[in-house]
């Protein structure tokens, strides 16, 4: 990536984190149709984008619990050392989460936005049979993109109960570095096994979801 298209993308992401403003989407949007590329580009980009950081978010949670499975085998050494782990994969699953949820954002305010747009070309187009297969086609691509939503949400919810754990597992072992606290965390593996397994379940749907959004999404 060129210096001056990494300035160009640090600002365009400085005005679509003020968004909310009408002035300001117009001119985010304006930004990036100077360099060609309209806002089914962008709608594609946050789908390829939050498609990887959902696989990404799926193996970080896998490490957390293996650190967790590590605790409950753990017969000697430097409790700290697992403990001090354990906190970054957890802080890692938390980072993810939260980047996850801005390209969630971001992904519904751009389809909103492209699907208004799409609306009022519709009625600018004079030939019946062209606005009739626009129309279509605009009806199909809500109904995926309803889909890739309600999959993203769900995986998304279900990062939060395992988060929630985590950081439990994270506190209790601070506050009591011992063979009892790990023994405590040991009757918990089922537990903790059990969400991570449902999550990533969800999460693996949430891909799928979004290569099928994006394979049948014009570029």
């Amino acid at each position: 990536m060129s210096l001056k298209f990494h300035v160009f993308w640090l600002a365009a992401l400085a005005l679509l984190a003020t968004a909310g403003l009408s002035a300001c989407r117009s001119a985010y949007y304006a930004m990036w149709e100077q360099v060609g590329r309209e806002k089914r580009h962008l709608l594609r980009d946050e789908v390829e984008n939050v498609r990887d950081d959902q696989a990404k978010a799926s193996e970080e949670f896998k490490d957390a619990l293996t650190r967790v499975r590590e605790l409950t085998g753990f017969s000697g050494g430097e409790l700290e050392e697992v403990y001090d782990r354990l906190k970054a994969d957890s802080d890692d699953c938390r980072r993810r989460a939260g980047v996850i949820d801005e390209r969630i954002a971001n992904i519904e305010r751009i389809a909103a936005d492209l699907f208004a747009e799409w609306e009022g070309e519709i009625d600018q187009i004079t030939r019946p049979e062209f606005q009739s297969r626009s129309r279509q086609q605009l009806s199909e691509t809500r109904t995926r993109y309803q889909r890739l939503q309600r999959s993203l949400a769900q995986a998304r919810g279900r990062m939060d109960p395992v988060l929630t754990r985590l950081n439990d597992y994270v506190l209790y072992l601070k506050h009591n570095l011992n063979a009892r606290a790990v023994g405590a965390l040991g009757q918990e593996m089922g537990r903790i096994e059990s969400d991570v397994a449902a999550l990533v379940q969800d999460i693996e749907r949430a891909v799928q979801e979004a290569d099928t959004f994006l394979q049948n999404f014009a570029d």
